[in-house]
Parts: C-alpha cells; sequence; structure tokens
C-alpha cells in the first residue's frame, strides 16, 4: 500500500514538473512547447504531403521562429549561444533578403511564347554581377502577396550588361496566372514586381573543359541560356578553352522548340560562328513540324513608373565587406545593449539576496537585443547603399544622351519573331540546330567516349 502510494505521488510529481515554467533554470513546459512545432515540421517533410501540399510544408517551416523561441525558453541563453553564431548569420541574411524584396523593381518587358512559357525581362544596374546558372525569387502582389517562386536567370551580365532576364514556363496555377495577365487582349500597362536575389555559384567550373555536353528536359534547358551565352562572350572577346559544345534537349511538342530562340542575347554583338555549338533536339510527342504562323512570339512593354528601381544587390558589389561590417558592427552593438542590461537592470536584481532575475525575461531581452542590433546595422547599410545607387541614377538620367530610335510604345504588342529568326545570329543557331521528331535520344551514338563533359540536371 505504501509503495502504491509512492508511486502515484511519483507520477503526480512528474506531471507537475512537466507542466512547470521555472524562474530560474531549466523550462520544462517551453521545452515540449518547442517539441510540438518541431514535431508538426517533421510530420510535413513526408514525401506524399511535400509533394501534395507543398504549401502546407513550406508554410508550416515557419514555425521555426516559435520553435527557435521557446528552444531559448527551455535552455537560457547561455547554452543557447552555442548554436548562436549559425543562427545570427542567418538572421542577417533574412533580414538583407527582407530590405531587398521590400522594393519595386522595373519590367521592362515581357515576351510571350506559343509553348506557354513567358520571358520577364527587368532593368539592371551596370553593378550587378552574378554568375552563370543563378537564381531569383520573384513575387507578384497582383497575384499572391505571400507567393515567392524561385526562376532560373536566363541572361548574362557580359552579354545584357543593363538586363536581366528570366524565363517562366506554365506549369501551376501561380504561373498561369501570370500568363493570363500578360496574355489577355488589353495589355497591362504595369506589372508591380518585387525580387529577391540573384543567388549563384561562387565559381564557374564549365570553363575546365574542352568539350561541354549538356543534356536537359522542357524547361530544365533555363540554366544552359547563360552558360552559351558566357560562353559565347568568352569566345567573341576573349581566349576560350572550350572548344566543342553540344546540347541535347528534349521537349514534348514541337512548339516547345520556340525557348532554343532564347539562346541568344537581343545585343547582335556577337557572333555565333565563334562558338562551336551544335544543338540536337527531340520532339517525343510529335512526328512533324508545326506551321511557321505558330511560332510567332508577342512582346509586351510596360509603363516605367517613379518608385521602380532597377534590379541590384543589396549591398553593392562590394557585399562581402559588408556583410562583415554588419555582422561586426551588429555584434558590437548587442554586447553594449547587453552589457547595459546585465549592469542596470540585472545586477541590481539579482545582488538582492532575497530575489533572483526571472530567467524567461532575461533570455527574452537578449534575443530581442540580437534582433534590433542586426535590424539597426543593416537597415542603415541598406539606406545608405540606396542613396548612393539613386545618386548614381541621378547623375545617369542627367547625362544629355540621345535616345535610341525605334522604342516602342509602352504597352505595344510587337510580333517580333520572324524578324528576329531573319537575323544572321538566329541563322546561324537554326543551321547548328538539328530536330528529331517523334524519336528520344540517344546518348551513346551522340557522346562520343572520348568526351569529356559537364553533365547539368
Amino acid at each position: 500500500m505504501l509503495l502504491e502510494l509512492k508511486t502515484k505521488d511519483s507520477h503526480k510529481f512528474c506531471g507537475m514538473q512537466m507542466l512547470e515554467w521555472a524562474e530560474t533554470g531549466i523550462s520544462n513546459l517551453a521545452g515540449e512547447i518547442a517539441m510540438v512545432f518541431g514535431l508538426a515540421m517533421w510530420a510535413t517533410t513526408f514525401p506524399r504531403i511535400r509533394r501534395k501540399f507543398f504549401e502546407l510544408f513550406f508554410y508550416t517551416h515557419y514555425l521555426y521562429i516559435p520553435l527557435i523561441i521557446f528552444y531559448v525558453f527551455h535552455v537560457g541563453f547561455s547554452y543557447f549561444c552555442i548554436t548562436l553564431p549559425g543562427f545570427y548569420l542567418f538572421l542577417v541574411d533574412r533580414c538583407l533578403r527582407f530590405l531587398q524584396s521590400q522594393r519595386k523593381v522595373r519590367l521592362v518587358s515581357a515576351r510571350i511564347l506559343p509553348c506557354k512559357a513567358v520571358e520577364l525581362n527587368f532593368s539592371k544596374c551596370l553593378g550587378l554581377r552574378y554568375n552563370p546558372t543563378s537564381i531569383m525569387f520573384i513575387n507578384l502582389p497582383g497575384i499572391s502577396k505571400l507567393q515567392w517562386h524561385p526562376f532560373t536567370v536566363t541572361s548574362n551580365n557580359n552579354t545584357d550588361p543593363d538586363r536581366l532576364s528570366v524565363l517562366i514556363k506554365c506549369e501551376g496555377s501561380w504561373t498561369e496566372s501570370l500568363y493570363q495577365k500578360l496574355s489577355q487582349p488589353i495589355p497591362l500597362e504595369r506589372l508591380e514586381v518585387s525580387v529577391e536575389g540573384p543567388y549563384g555559384p561562387a565559381s564557374i567550373h564549365f570553363f575546365r573543359h574542352d568539350t561541354l555536353v549538356m543534356i536537359s528536359g522542357g524547361s530544365g534547358i533555363t540554366p544552359f541560356f547563360s552558360i552559351i551565352r558566357e560562353l559565347l562572350f568568352y569566345a567573341s572577346t576573349r581566349s576560350c578553352k572550350t572548344k566543342q559544345v553540344l546540347l541535347i534537349t528534349s521537349f514534348k511538342k514541337s512548339v516547345d522548340l520556340t525557348m532554343l530562340d532564347l539562346l541568344l542575347p537581343v545585343s547582335a554583338n556577337y557572333d555565333i560562328t565563334q562558338l562551336p555549338l551544335r544543338i540536337e533536339a527531340y520532339v517525343t510527342r510529335e512526328k512533324e513540324p508545326i506551321p511557321d504562323d505558330q511560332k510567332l512570339c508577342q512582346t509586351v512593354w510596360f509603363l516605367p513608373s517613379a518608385t521602380d528601381a532597377p534590379v541590384s544587390a543589396s549591398l553593392g558589389s562590394n557585399t562581402w565587406l559588408w556583410h562583415g561590417a554588419i555582422i561586426s558592427a551588429s555584434f558590437f552593438t548587442f554586447l553594449l545593449f547587453f552589457g547595459i542590461l546585465a549592469r542596470y537592470y540585472v545586477y541590481p536584481v539579482d545582488n538582492n539576496t532575497s530575489t533572483r532575475f526571472s530567467y524567461t525575461e532575461k533570455n527574452a531581452l537578449s534575443m530581442f537585443f540580437v534582433c534590433l542590433s542586426i535590424a539597426m546595422t543593416a537597415t542603415a547599410a541598406f539606406i545608405w547603399h540606396e542613396k548612393q545607387n539613386a545618386k548614381k541614377m541621378m547623375l545617369i538620367h542627367s547625362l544629355d544622351r540621345p535616345k535610341p530610335k525605334g522604342i516602342p510604345r509602352p504597352g505595344q504588342w510587337l510580333y517580333n519573331s520572324r524578324r528576329d529568326l531573319e537575323s544572321f545570329p538566329h541563322q546561324s543557331l537554326f543551321q547548328n540546330t538539328t530536330v528529331h521528331y517523334g524519336e528520344r535520344p540517344d546518348f551513346k551514338s551522340k557522346i562520343h567516349s572520348s568526351f569529356q563533359f559537364s553533365l547539368f540536371e
């Protein structure tokens, strides 16, 4: 009987400990709440849920915010400092991305392909540099204010110095809404867009090979646009090691072949004959080409707005230097705030033998000072860069330069595919392209055993 009473008391005591939010030391209840948020994030990572309910998977992972908060309440800010460096860098990056996403960028034009694909062309600062295969996140408030979608950058900063382009294939509800907005009979005069990025690889490794074999399917060809333009730039202006480039691509329908028209930059200053490029295109579900009148593209031009800005890096060209300055200055500011808190607020309470400063309040203030320090320094650096960038733009606009002729009016539709295809670069590209209808690629016959190749997925 005595043993049974002790067992009941122990269970009752354990239950009370599980629901205890301690003022000092470890808080069990905070740890349990953090574990619930972690389990909710883990439950949505199963393949069936992630693929069928991607938005549920995506937005559930924002629970990392309360997870971190309650984790700090559970173990204390002192123990959290073990993982603080990585989380600190994440907060700096997230703050800068948020600041960049708040400005509206200048959307110059959009090209609508008959294969239900859209190329968006943005104005770009001349100082913005990025490597091929970079990606950029795009938000269209007219479609969804919360959804951000990543797309591969198809332009190249060497061949397209003042323009940044992405190609979007209609594959879902968001892309379908964009296509319908741009395809309506009365064209839009302006489309509000926000971006993050571009983000890309730190180095370019495909220049090391004598022969490149690039394999793609459908819209997976988009990363190769920037690569081929980079190779074309080096072949036209510098010594290029690459001696042979083979692009093997497959499409479901022949109308998708119009995406190949975007391989070359808009500028005609580059000679495609300087690049040893050969294209093997396969159309798997059709056995004959479509008529030429179904291959025409449409281009819509948008009205400029005084509030729009060209796409630029959040901190300019020397981003790594600014990142180091923000991290150092924000951490020094945090130490200053934390020292003031400890000396004039925590110490007078702890010095009293009868009271103890609440760990929960101390942890909350510490997290608040971390976020405040990062937000203050990152915002100051971002605003300073924006002012310097605005001065440069005003200086450029103040120069008395003659306006180029033939600029289309905003909202004017141009059916310019036939004119582009008649140009010399596109003729050379057409001559180097072999289209196979009703076939699938035979890699054994196309790729010689002696090739050194790079495979991009």
